[in-house]
This record gives C-alpha cells, structure tokens and sequence, in this order.
C-alpha cells in the first residue's frame, strides 16, 4: 500500500512557498544575498524551519516563517524557489498543484507586488514545462496587514487572473483577526472576478467559516477543521459542495484539535463533505504528501478507494476552468489504471 500511494496520483491544493523553502536552497540563498547563515550544513537549520512536536498553537507555528522571509527578498530567489516547491509536488505523484504566497511578506527589498507575483509565477511556469506538471500561483492577503495593503495585493493579483494566478487567499493569526474584517477587501477581489479561498476554522471557530463563506464568497476552505462544531454549517458546506483543504499534520502541529483521535476527517467523508488531502508546509512541518495519505490509512482505515476519491476531490476543486479539470481527472484516472493494473 505505502509504494502505491508513493505513485499514487496527486494534487496539492495548500501549499505555501515559503513553508516549502529547504534547507540546502536557504544556505545557497543567504550566501548569494551577502547574509551567510551561521551555519554550515542543511540539518543545522531544521530547528530554526521546522516545529516541534511540542507546537503549542498556530502563532507559534507561523514564527518558523520569521527565519526564511528575508532571504526570499529577490526575483532569484523567488523562481528558484517556487520551481522547487512544484518539483517536490511532482516527487510525491502530483499532476496539479497551486503554491500559495503572500506578496507583500517579499518586497523588503525593492520589488514591487506586481513584481513578487510576476517572479512567482515565472518558476511555476518553468516547472510547467520542465516537470509536466501544472501549477498555478495563489495569491495571499494577510490577516495582520492593513486594508491599503491587501488592495494592492487584489489589484496586483487581477492582472495575473489567467496567466497562471488561479485565486486570492487570506490567512494569518486568524484568532486575532476574524474573517469579517475584511468583507471589503474580498469584495472587491469578486468584482474582479478573482476566485477566493479563505483560511478558516483551523485557529478560530465555524463563525469563522461561516463568515468566509457567506460574507467573503469563499469558494473552498483552507483547514476547517472546526466546522464540526456546528451540524448546521456542517450540512450547508456539505449542500453547497464547498470543499475543505485539510492538512492533517500540520493542523496536529498548530492545535487546531488536540491529537489524531480528535481529527473529523473521517467523520466529514462520511458525511460526503469534499474533503482534499494537502501539506500545507512541507519543511514547516516535515511532511510530504504521500506521508498525509499514509497518516489517513494508518491511522482512520482509509482505503485505497477512498483515498482514490479524496485524491479525485482535488480535481474536482481545483481552480480550473471546467474542461481543464475534466482533463485533469481524465489524466488521474489513466494513472490510477495503470497503477492498479500493476498490482493484478
């Protein structure tokens, strides 16, 4: 089973660029950007990149990033980085995958918003046509900047709208800063006919995904894994198809429940919610993504069928016009044959 879930077909919807940043490529950074590091081999750093299993909440899970931004401050940096997010992908069996960053955490140093989104999305497109695997950017508002800022990020963003920018996010220390305050911001992203996908319900409550959904529009949820908290929302998700992007090891890390006994995504497939399988921060929280389908057999009984079907959920969410996600399932399921056909 682990061997087929290795060349299992994937897509990974929730990945942050620089959650992703190795080791090995941030020693090469800070040499390049005339700040050397201290330290002198790659596993020196993962104290300073990776969590704890002691990870006492989201806030202390989002500090790790504090150590990687100022070195992914150049345009060099951020193609070098983002192809590399998407060669992970490919390592773990993807066919789809959309990198998520925030704009405004990379021009310290001179780059513009326009400019970040635009060297992004340039890595992603040499990963395209390099790996064969598609990737799209996503671009984050942040909880913690003022309106002004996240404008500009959603103006900026417009411009990239089909050029390989799938969609807008908003994430941050979402127990400081609920979704609400930021209806304004999101509804200019609609005027533009920007798609919206809205961290919620990982270190807040489902008030928290209430609101994404029916005052920011989200059209999927990053976490929501405290959407059980309330049956009612629970069946309006489940009514309206809104699909979840669960990180299961990461939401262990942050605390969004207490242990793995307490996790509901088995509780949500049951109930037919479009659960989606994804990292979230692979370095942040030493994970791949065949280790997340592996946590979901080992641990909830998935099956190889209902791990096929949660790996098509990814498809089916995907921020893709319809006919390229017809094609995309089409191709997943190809794989899928082939895999199975080995094993007979």
């Amino acid at each position: 089973m682990i061997r087929k879930l290795q060349k299992m077909p994937k897509t990974e919807l929730h990945m942050h660029l620089d959650g992703s940043v190795q080791p090995s490529t941030l020693l090469q950074l800070a040499a390049r950007s005339g700040q050397p590091l201290e330290f002198q081999e790659p596993n020196e750093l993962l104290p300073c990149m990776q969590v704890e299993e002691d990870c006492r909440n989201l806030k202390e899970y989002l500090e790790k990033f504090d150590f990687v931004l100022p070195y992914l401050q150049s345009a060099e940096a951020l193609e070098q980085v983002a192809y590399e997010a998407v060669f992970q992908c490919a390592e773990q069996g993807c066919l789809y995958t959309e990198v998520r960053f925030a704009p405004q955490l990379h021009i310290l140093k001179g780059l513009s918003v326009s400019d970040v989104i635009a060297h992004v999305l340039s890595g992603l497109h040499k990963a395209n046509t390099e790996l064969g695997i598609l990737a799209q950017g996503i671009a984050i508002c942040m909880r913690h900047h003022n309106e002004t800022q996240n404008l500009e990020t959603v103006e900026a963003a417009a411009a990239f709208l089909g050029r390989g920018l799938a969609a807008v996010d908003l994430a941050g220390d979402e127990a400081s800063f609920p979704a609400s305050n930021f209806r304004s911001v999101f509804a200019r992203a609609r005027e533009l006919g920007l798609p919206t996908t809205i961290h919620a319900g990982e270190a807040a409550g489902a008030d928290n995904i209430r609101e994404a959904v029916y005052g920011l529009h989200a059209l999927r949820i990053g976490h929501g894994i405290r959407l059980q908290e309330s049956s009612e929302l629970a069946l309006a998700i489940l009514e309206l198809g809104v699909p979840l992007e669960m990180c299961p090891t990461s939401n262990i890390q942050t605390k969004a429940v207490p242990d793995w006994e307490s996790y509901p995504i088995r509780d949500y497939f049951s109930q037919g919610i479009k659960v989606t399988i994804n990292t979230d921060n692979p370095t942040v929280s030493n994970t791949t993504l065949t280790r997340e389908y592996e946590q979901l057999h080992q641990r909830f009984g998935f099956t190889w069928e209902e791990l096929k079907q949660i790996s098509l959920n990814g498809a089916a969410a995907a921020f893709l016009p319809d006919d390229e996600k017809q094609l995309l399932k089409e191709k997943m399921l190809e794989r899928f044959r082939e895999l199975e056909a080995e094993e007979e």
